[in-house]
């Protein structure tokens, strides 16, 4: 079985986001864009998709964002952590913003909110729910995954924060992430590879490739490369659980292919990095989206 453009498309969209964007920036109320246009984003060219980031001094870009993906930026939050309308993960919009002088990356999460609140009038609200997890945990003996370090930070003497430039491209051959400083991830081929990524963000991509979410508890600081070579059957079915997360209506012939893959690949290569995911409860944080403009108000 092949995948169409559109099914590689939305495993690139749920991936950027999720772990390039919201691991390393505080919650800190306050600042807002100078300036900011938003708008739908056009039709993704037939046979491949690109998804970026992109931060150059005080401008802004995000390309091909969801409300969802808008939503995780915001609050620095998974996508099992939000609960909301159908079309939040379907609807795509660019988004263009002058950075206020004096701020820098780490101020983005209050102005996405500021923004999401003005142009989308979004309203949300949390709970706490109790949520059957997978705890990516290190067997006896330790991880054994290769550890890699980042590649250094390019800046001016100055001290001037670096640029971000955080992409993803995603063809019918498969899906790549450049987190940048030499991190990224790709899946292709019946293989999925990390380099020089943190533990915590494996288990958030996991995340989008199993039943559950993945929460890590491996107490491993660093970061490391993931190769997983899986059976043809599990590289399929976590395909489609990655793209029933990131919103693709399937017909039910498909998504039961989820079902009917054994898993016994993918588990195999975690234990041979010294991990394994186990089954667990824990309560969790749920924003519950209680309004959201589907279309964003005049720029």
């Amino acid at each position: 079985m092949r995948f169409n453009t559109r099914v590689v498309s939305a495993l690139a969209f749920s991936c950027i986001v999720s772990v390039a964007f919201s691991q390393n920036l505080p919650n800190r109320p306050g600042p807002e864009f100078e300036v900011a246009a938003v708008k739908p984003a056009g039709p993704v060219v037939p046979g491949q998709v690109q998804i970026g980031i992109h931060i150059d001094g005080a401008q802004f870009t995000a390309s091909y964002m969801s409300m969802k993906d808008l939503i995780r930026m915001a609050y620095q939050i998974k996508d099992y952590q939000i609960a909301g309308p159908e079309w939040m993960a379907g609807e795509r919009f660019t988004l263009t913003a002058k950075i206020p002088a004096g701020s820098n990356p780490k101020d983005l999460p209050a102005m996405m909110r500021a923004l999401l609140a003005e142009r989308f009038h979004v309203k949300i609200h949390t709970e706490k729910r109790d949520f059957p997890v997978y705890g990516l945990v290190a067997l006896k003996g330790g991880v054994k995954l290769k550890e890699s370090a980042l590649d250094p930070i390019e800046g001016d003497a100055a001290g001037k924060p670096a640029n971000v430039n955080v992409t993803a491209g995603g063809s019918a051959s498969g899906t790549m992430v450049n987190l940048g400083r030499g991190a990224s991830f790709s899946m292709s081929g019946d293989k999925i590879e990390a380099r020089k990524m943190t533990l915590a963000q494996m288990s958030e991509l996991l995340a989008r490739f199993v039943d559950r979410p993945v929460v890590d508890m491996t107490e491993t600081a660093g970061t490391f490369d993931l190769i997983l070579a899986l059976t043809p059957e599990d590289f399929r079915a976590m395909q489609i659980r990655a793209a029933i997360v990131a919103g693709v209506q399937l017909p039910p012939q498909v998504m039961a292919m989820a079902d009917s893959a054994s898993g016994d690949s993918l588990h195999s290569g975690l234990a041979a990095g010294g991990l394994k995911l186990e089954p667990k409860k824990a309560p969790l944080d749920f924003f519950v989206v209680d309004s959201a403009d589907k279309t964003p108000s005049a720029n």
